[in-house]
C-alpha cells in the first residue's frame, strides 16, 4: 500500500522558514519523480516545484530562488526547504507521485501560515 505523509508545516512570519518531509512508502521512491504542491483558500491546487528520479529539479517562476526541492532515497523522502516566506505562500502543501500503471498518489497536506 502506497502512503505519502507529509509533515514540517507551520505558522511563520514573513521572511521565515520552514522545512517539509514527505516520507513514501509502498514504492520504489529512487525511480519516482516527486513533485510538491500546494492549494491556497479559494484557489486551484499548483505545481510547486519536481525532482526526478535522477535529481534533476523545476519549480515555478514564484518560488525560484525561495524554494529547493531535495530527495534521500536512503530514507524514502522528498524535502522542500521553504525561505523568505511571503503572505502569498499560505497554502496547503501537498506531495505527489505517480505510481505504477500512472496512478496518482497524494499525502494528506501539511498547513504552511506566513503572517505577522
Amino acid at each position: 500500500q502506497v502512503q505519502l505523509v507529509e509533515s514540517g508545516g507551520g505558522l511563520v512570519q514573513p521572511g521565515g522558514s520552514l522545512r517539509l518531509s514527505c516520507a513514501v512508502s509502498g514504492m520504489i521512491f529512487s525511480t519516482k519523480t516527486m513533485d510538491w504542491y500546494r492549494q491556497a483558500p479559494g484557489k486551484q491546487r499548483e505545481l510547486v516545484a519536481g525532482i526526478s528520479s535522477g535529481g534533476t529539479t523545476t519549480y515555478v517562476d514564484s518560488v525560484k530562488g525561495r524554494f529547493t526541492i531535495s530527495r534521500d532515497n536512503a530514507k524514502n523522502t522528498v524535502y522542500l526547504q521553504l525561505n523568505n516566506l511571503k503572505p502569498e505562500d499560505t497554502a496547503v502543501y501537498y506531495c505527489r507521485t505517480v505510481g505504477t500503471l500512472g496512478r496518482i498518489y497524494w499525502g494528506q497536506g501539511t498547513q504552511v501560515t506566513v503572517s505577522s
